[in-house]
């Protein structure tokens, strides 16, 4: 029987030179970190690297070996410089091939838009021993390689993969979580938060300060795996604060 109290940890790898110029904002962070955690994975840890084979193996080994699960996003279109699955193959120590059935599927998406070409046919290139991961979206498929999972650096095409992984992950109890917030300096109840989290097992308590309208507050986000847990010290830090004098609003300001 799995333990139920184990951690399942992933990370993600952001892969481009465009993310890194800020000409592309990011947003795969937090859609694969709020869907990897309903799966019962923590996401540890991110890494934004350029489009340079060095880099992407280096962070794929670095990140691989400290998680259950690594992501990488971007890098697996049909140009020059998609380079994300030449770059695990070398990570891996493996071949690149082309998967028979990305071949065919590009080969079905592309019959009415032009045929498959040379560039297209880049799509269908995997690592050795990869299964696909299915795109509903634009034909291309992602790519899983063990507990590696190759996806688009588009956010739609990224979610319609991410929907076609649901509960196919090993996981444990999805983090749950509540907020509450007050007009208060957080350097005022450092001492407070600290106290009450130690007394709550299973419970983690993150501060985040603002400054609004002249004032200064801050949201406090309780979290936990136990739902019971969880209520438990949400109320105690807010009998807490409102005992020293800051009326707290349920759900955050």
């Amino acid at each position: 029987m799995a333990d139920p109290t184990r951690i399942w940890t992933a990370a993600l790898i952001v892969i481009g030179d465009e993310i890194l110029s800020g000409r592309t904002q990011d947003k795969n962070i937090a859609q694969i970190a709020s869907w990897l955690n309903v799966q019962g994975i923590r996401l540890r840890e991110v890494r934004v690297v350029p489009d340079v084979a060095d880099a992407i193996v280096e962070a794929v080994n670095a990140l691989r070996a400290r998680n259950d699960y690594l992501f990488t996003t971007g890098g697996i279109g049909p140009t020059h410089d998609d380079i994300t699955v030449d770059s695990i193959a070398q990570a891996l120590d493996v071949d690149v091939v082309v998967h028979p059935q990305a071949r065919a599927v590009l080969d079905a998406y592309y019959e009415t838009r032009g045929g498959l070409t040379e560039a297209r046919l880049r799509m269908a290139r995997v690592p050795q021993g990869a299964n696909l991961i299915e795109n509903r979206m634009s034909g291309a498929p992602g790519i899983r390689l063990g507990n590696i999972f190759i996806m688009a650096g588009v956010p739609h095409i990224t979610a319609g993969m991410l929907e076609s992984l649901t509960g196919t992950l090993e996981g444990g109890l999805p983090l749950l979580s509540r907020t509450i917030g007050c007009w208060v300096a957080e350097s005022e109840i450092a001492d407070l938060l600290g106290r009450t989290e130690k007394a709550h097992d299973g419970c983690q308590i993150g501060s985040y300060p603002f400054f609004r309208d002249g004032r200064t507050g801050a949201n406090f986000v309780i979290r936990s795996t136990d739902p019971a847990a969880l209520d438990a010290c949400t109320g105690d830090l807010t009998r807490a604060l409102e005992e020293g004098g800051w009326p707290v609003t349920d759900g955050g300001i």
